[in-house]
């Protein structure tokens, strides 16, 4: 079977919602919950969030999110066990976002076992060197079909998106910004040049844009720009305002639908 990120973007599809969220929040233990609800809703891509104590690249929303879930007992050994029975019920591609720190400690190769068995799709570990990637985690993810998925940010110079871009396989993750992660009204000039920057780059790979992104402006200038958005903070900061993730994924497509 291809993997789920590949036969997606294969598709052709273009304006592609991808939710990160948080496993073990609001509660420890409606992982599968979401995941369905968010399927049931169009979603086409999730990426779940290993929590994590020190969470350098997200912004506060995202580390309280982190925070409370570990309050709730979330760790990576019990993420697995919750995304065992995950499939086929879910068919959208799922990919695992977290820290090195947590891989490490669960074990490289029992990480990409672990998601192969789970029937996960990709990884995205932020503060992975990629000279360690291309040694030793590029071997073992290719071994179990596991894509790790890089960013890129406004800094990055085209040499090294272009390396990026020869050493990795499912899409790049396109940072909108250098700042941390957190929703913004708009795109300025410098990201909207970063963007067409990029797309004259003619990369190998699709492009998601990430960061900032929680209203029909930030998400249309995303999906002009790449291939779709991936929404993270805005969709944690509804799921803690409402009672359900249904709730929560219905406030949001009506804001990514509707200018203010």
């Amino acid at each position: 079977m291809a993997n789920r990120i590949t036969t997606l973007f294969n598709s052709g599809q273009r304006d592609l919602l991808s939710i990160y969220f948080c496993a073990g929040y609001p509660q420890p233990d409606n992982t599968v919950e979401v995941i369905r609800t968010l399927e049931n809703n169009g979603v086409k891509m999730l990426e779940i969030g290993i929590p994590f104590s020190d969470p350098m690249a997200d912004g506060p929303v995202i580390q309280n999110t982190a925070t409370e879930a570990l309050r709730n007992g979330m760790s990576l050994g019990k993420l697995f066990s919750q995304l065992r029975n995950v499939r086929p019920a879910v068919q959208l591609p799922l990919l695992l976002m977290g820290y090195l720190n947590p891989v490490m400690r669960y074990g490289f190769e029992a990480f990409f076992r672990s998601c192969a068995e789970c029937g996960i799709d990709g990884c995205i570990i932020p503060d992975l060197p990629f000279d360690d990637y291309l040694r030793d985690i590029k071997p073992l993810a290719e071994r179990y079909d596991v894509k790790v998925i890089m960013l890129i940010t406004p800094e990055t110079s085209d040499e090294r998106i272009r390396f990026i871009d020869q050493h990795t396989d499912g899409f790049i993750y396109m940072v909108s910004s250098a700042a941390v992660t957190g929703a913004q009204k708009s795109f300025d000039d410098s990201k909207q040049q970063y963007f067409k920057r990029i797309n004259a780059m003619n990369l190998r790979n699709p492009r998601m844009i990430g960061f900032g992104i929680s209203n029909c402006d930030t998400f249309r200038a995303a999906c002009d720009n790449a291939s779709g958005a991936i929404i993270g903070s805005r969709f944690v900061t509804l799921q803690a305002e409402t009672s359900s993730p249904q709730d929560a994924i219905t406030a949001l497509l009506k804001s990514l639908t509707t200018n203010n």
